[in-house]
């Protein structure tokens, strides 16, 4: 990368906790902000803050570094879950993305800020949302193919240009997209993520809701039934009513397709996410089940 050899006194700052959401998370929507919790005693911190202040020197307001002592802001350190010192987290999109604790080697500290500084296929990303967001499934899918025709292993493209296919009908498009990730891009979440949705999505293609709602309502339905209206639900926002259907049909018709009641579970549970209210609540019962 081309070095510039200056920074402003906005790239490198020092972060208490009354500055940090406008300084740290509201900021790393915009950019990285590198953040070193440190303390005056700490003989490896006052080695790796010089090399830090170096960077960011270097890398010209691409990253803003944030200095937190952690011996004056202890709420901060504490919050974060800093146990040693130095630890270094990257924020980004307004939450911790990548750390490393200790002092490290210089080309693994550029290696791990490159990977989170903004690229050109960014704003192609951004583009393909927009567009899908309109309605414009085609136009995404036309923006992101072109992208991946320039830069083939962009991780984060292929991804989107999965979600955009998902999102046109094609799941198994979608599915031989994220199959053409290596596996530490696989591993992303976001891919995980989208991986799962897909489950609905499969399940949920060419359903008819309204004669499914009507099934069950019979009080006695096929465990096809169970599947295909507990994905639908998942897909159309109705969280609680998907994860109520795949527990009836995991108690009901355990074995019926490989286990699709507790698969759809672990699904529903990657795609809602840990700290939704719903997750905690149907993972013990789906553990009672088990166990």
């Amino acid at each position: 990368m081309a070095e510039a050899a200056s920074a402003t006194g906005d790239d490198i700052l020092d972060v208490t906790q009354e500055n940090f959401q406008q300084a740290v998370l509201d900021e790393s929507h915009q950019r990285p902000v590198v953040v070193d919790f440190w303390a005056a005693w700490c003989g490896p911190c006052q080695q790796l803050m010089p090399l830090l202040q170096q960077l960011a020197t270097q890398y010209a307001g691409k990253f803003r570094l944030a200095k937190v002592n952690s011996d004056e802001q202890q709420a901060l350190a504490q919050q974060y879950g800093v146990r040693s010192l130095p630890t270094v987290m990257i924020f980004r999109h307004g939450k911790p993305a990548d750390q490393f604790m200790g002092v490290q080697p210089e080309p693994n500290i550029r290696a791990m800020i490159d990977q989170y500084l903004e690229k050109p296929s960014d704003k192609l990303i951004e583009q393909a949302r927009e567009q899908a967001k309109t309605g414009d499934v085609d136009g995404a899918l036309a923006t992101l193919g072109a992208a991946l025709e320039e830069d083939p292993d962009n991780g984060d493209l292929r991804i989107e240009l999965a979600r955009a296919l998902a999102q046109s009908g094609d799941p198994e498009a979608a599915e031989t997209e994220l199959a053409k990730l290596p596996l530490d891009q696989s591993e992303k979440e976001e891919a995980k993520t989208l991986r799962a949705r897909l489950v609905f999505s499969k399940t949920a293609a060419g359903v008819d809701p309204q004669a499914l709602a009507k099934e069950l309502q019979t009080g006695d339905p096929r465990p096809e039934a169970l599947e295909q209206m507990a994905a639908y639900a998942m897909l159309s926002g109705r969280a609680e009513e998907a994860l109520g259907l795949y527990l009836q049909l995991m108690k009901q018709h355990r074995a019926y397709n490989d286990g699709a009641g507790q698969q759809g579970l672990l699904a529903a549970f990657k795609v809602l996410g840990d700290d939704h209210p719903l997750v905690g609540q149907y993972r013990r019962q789906m553990a009672s089940l088990l166990y």
